[in-house]
């Protein structure tokens, strides 16, 4: 088997509209900062792509050339530690963007979790477009305020709380995340491995299938598949997750 591929698609022909016209995550990400008629501006610089699972979009310390917004599945970010152990410090999903550093370099990898679509802009070109319309730099600044605000959250998520605590504010931030895209907040899509959970939540692999075993016999979730956790008991997850 070869290397996972990352494969650029041909531009859709569509009648009177573009492919931001028609693209379900619009809504979700910075390109509804534009109004109809100047998503086209937006359309002339992307390149639609897909990522096989397993594929590497960009490697930490290369030189940052593009920016993605995914519009379908989830990518990872981790970063190399010193001692060679692998961070994971999020997970992207449909509607979020990555890969506009404040740096020359990207600070992390990111990595398909599952087979994804993206939108690919030149680097360059995005900024320009930025600084023609301030409305969409408003909206990147209000999502970057969102991925601070996450990145405390998971500083305390490391530093402060147990297995339990931890794996509990998980599947509740991923169940938010659900809602807030318009999809039900129940199940909870699991599309990374207990592998990269743990690798996320600075636990083991033995302490995550525990506590996932732990949380369905003592009546919390269900799991129907390694892939969903059913959250039959939300506030109890909510108590835990609080202070357990």
């Amino acid at each position: 088997m070869g290397l996972p591929k990352i494969v650029s698609l041909p531009s859709p022909s569509f009648r009177n509209c573009g492919p931001c016209d028609v693209c379900e995550a619009r809504e979700l990400s910075f390109c509804s900062a534009l109004e109809a008629g100047e998503i086209h501006h937006l359309a002339r610089i992307l390149t639609t792509i897909t990522a096989e699972t397993g594929a590497v979009l960009y490697h930490e310390g290369d030189d940052a050339k593009h920016v993605y917004n995914v519009t379908a599945g989830c990518i990872k970010l981790h970063k190399m530690l010193p001692d060679g152990r692998l961070q994971i410090i999020g997970f992207m999903f449909e509607g979020d963007y990555l890969g506009m550093p404040q740096t020359p370099e990207y600070k992390s990898t990111a990595q398909a979790v599952d087979d994804v679509k993206l939108c690919r802009f030149g680097l360059k070109d995005f900024r320009v477009l930025s600084e023609e319309h301030p409305e969409l730099g408003r909206r990147l600044l209000d999502m970057a305020r969102t991925e601070i605000d996450a990145a405390g959250e998971q500083m305390l998520l490391l530093g402060r709380k147990t297995a339990k605590e931890r794996l509990a504010s998980f599947l509740l931030r991923l169940s938010e995340g659900q809602a807030r895209r318009g999809r039900p907040s129940n199940p909870v899509a699991l599309p990374m491995s207990r592998g990269d959970i743990a690798d996320y939540l600075g636990l083991t692999i033995e302490t995550v299938s525990r506590t996932f075993t732990s949380f369905r016999k003592t009546g919390l979730i269900e799991l129907p598949d390694k892939s969903h956790a059913f959250l039959k008991d939300t506030d109890g997850l909510l108590e835990i997750a609080a202070n357990e």
